[in-house]
């Protein structure tokens, strides 16, 4: 069953093309790798599967609903797309506390889990602007699972990790797609896409094409 469906989608901002007739599915309960060089189009197509730019045409569909039809945005998705923006001066669960309460589906024990899930302390008074890039990563990956979605959406979840970090997020992917969950996820490291995808998409100027299917 496919996740993730997109269809004839074609993103034109000013007079540029940003996406070119993009036709793509992603199957559910697999790691799924977006690769390409900067401008090549991965993160405006990461922004539309979440529903942040409409399409100039075609249709995507998200867990089995059509995104800017059915819904503006897919629910049941977790999300990273370019760094993560927290209050500076709330410590990194107060952050996660205020985002949580926007749909209310999930209390103070799952976020405090979310956090160790990820190697961090929730009872950390810090602040998030005195936190480290890898800091700040690790809280935006604990914002996406907090309330265990089925779909996991990360572009350049690894940025700012040192390699015991890189080790831990890995293992933690692993580990989720392994509860039946689908992630797709966009990388600079050849080597996080081999290790972890079973499909892999390659995106040049605005053209996608499959490389890697592992069946």
């Amino acid at each position: 069953m496919d996740i993730i469906d997109v269809k004839n989608v074609n993103l034109t901002l000013g007079k540029t093309q940003i996406l070119k007739d993009i036709n793509v599915s992603f199957e559910q309960g697999r790691i799924h790798g977006l690769i390409g060089r900067n401008g090549s189009g991965k993160t405006m197509l990461m922004k539309c599967i979440c529903g942040f730019i409409k399409p100039t045409s075609g249709e995507i569909t998200v867990l089995g609903k059509r995104i800017g039809k059915d819904v503006d945005f897919p629910k049941n998705i977790g999300i990273i797309i370019e760094t993560p923006g927290f209050i500076p001066y709330y410590s990194g669960y107060k952050n996660l506390k205020l985002l949580a309460g926007l749909n209310n589906k999930i209390g103070k024990n799952e976020i405090m889990q979310s956090m160790e899930q990820v190697g961090l302390d929730p009872k950390l008074k810090r602040h998030v602007r005195k936190y480290s890039l890898g800091m700040r990563q690790r809280l935006g990956l604990a914002q996406a699972i907090m309330e265990n979605p089925d779909l996991l959406i990360l572009d350049e979840p690894f940025n700012g990790l040192d390699k015991d970090g890189v080790k831990d997020m890995r293992e933690y992917l692993l580990s989720y797609k392994e509860q039946g969950k689908t992630i797709l996820i966009c990388s600079h490291s050849a080597e996080d896409i081999s290790v972890l995808c079973e499909t892999v998409h390659e995106m040049d100027k605005g053209v996608i094409e499959r490389i890697k299917d592992e069946g």
